[in-house]
């Protein structure tokens, strides 16, 4: 399980860091994208551009780190659960909010970047749901302190 985990969210965040790299690159197609997203809500499209590539940089970043905080998972990482569960939780975030924005701002949905958002949210639910038991038993340790 470790080994797929560790696959998936390098998967995740590879394909994060290519929609990254397409808003800070001014790719044709998402400066087109976010010209036809940023009209309903009145703001200037490159901003709009910019400040999403910024969130799923950061996204993308979490992803990799959660690598490693599997990678390097010992018996006792309680320290670095609150992290992933926070990576997990942003990410999830992020894609939800990638999902609203494609059904309620774009004029016309982009069915694979839906297909995308969605199996990239799948994946951290994967992840909280495989360190369920750690995540809650760390929170409750730290309470008692």
């Amino acid at each position: 399980m470790k080994a797929l985990l560790i696959f998936l969210n390098l998967i995740a965040g590879s394909i994060l860091i290519r929609f990254t790299i397409s808003k800070f690159a001014a790719w044709p197609v998402s400066v087109a994208g976010f010209v036809d997203m940023a009209k309903p809500i009145g703001v200037d499209p490159t901003f709009f551009r910019i400040a999403t590539g910024f969130i799923i940089g950061f996204a993308a970043l979490s992803f990799f780190i959660n690598c490693l905080i599997i990678l390097l998972r010992k018996e006792d990482y309680s320290k670095y659960l609150l992290l992933f569960t926070f990576n997990n939780l942003y990410s999830t975030g992020a894609m939800l909010g990638a999902l609203l924005s494609e059904f309620f701002l774009r004029s016309s949905v982009k069915w694979l970047l839906v297909y995308i958002a969605i199996g990239i949210v799948f994946i951290t639910m994967l992840n909280l749901v495989t360190s369920y038991r750690k995540v809650t038993q760390a929170l409750r340790n730290k309470n008692k302190m």
